[in-house]
């Protein structure tokens, strides 16, 4: 299960809704062996495309010194679908390689109209895809 702050869902939607129509992507830090997400961290996705989304790689690579520095890891990492629901497609699964980590999407697809987004969080692992509850929470 995934337990996080309103918060985050806030700003993880917000990211979404304003990168649509490319998918938004980040990640939220937590402090190592904690599974305890805390500290926001949008990225740019280099791809700039509302199909797939891709992590730069030198921000990559400095985002994970500065997490080591901090004694952090990714505990969740995120991306939106803009135009399907919030499911991992073949290649969300492919590039999944933190299986400690909870992979959230969210769908800025308006499909009903009413301006809704799904929020779901998976677990990846060995391309496994388990989907897990959702547990938001005022505050730790």
């Amino acid at each position: 299960m995934l337990t996080i702050t309103q918060a985050l869902v806030d700003q993880i939607v917000a990211h979404a809704r304003k990168d649509h129509p490319d998918e938004a992507c980040g990640v939220v830090a937590g402090p190592a062996g904690s599974d305890r997400p805390e500290r926001f961290i949008p990225m740019l996705n280099a791809a700039m495309s509302p199909t797939f989304y891709e992590f730069d790689s030198g921000d990559l690579l400095k985002l994970y010194r500065e997490m080591d520095d901090r004694d952090e890891e990714p505990v969740v990492i995120y991306h939106s679908h803009t135009a399907t629901e919030a499911y991992p497609s073949r290649t969300d699964i492919s590039y999944a390689n933190e299986p400690g980590a909870h992979y959230v999407l969210v769908s800025t697809a308006d499909t009903d109209g009413l301006g809704d987004f799904q929020f779901r969080s998976y677990r990846i692992v060995d391309g496994e895809v388990t989907e897990e509850d959702v547990k938001i929470v005022a505050a730790y």
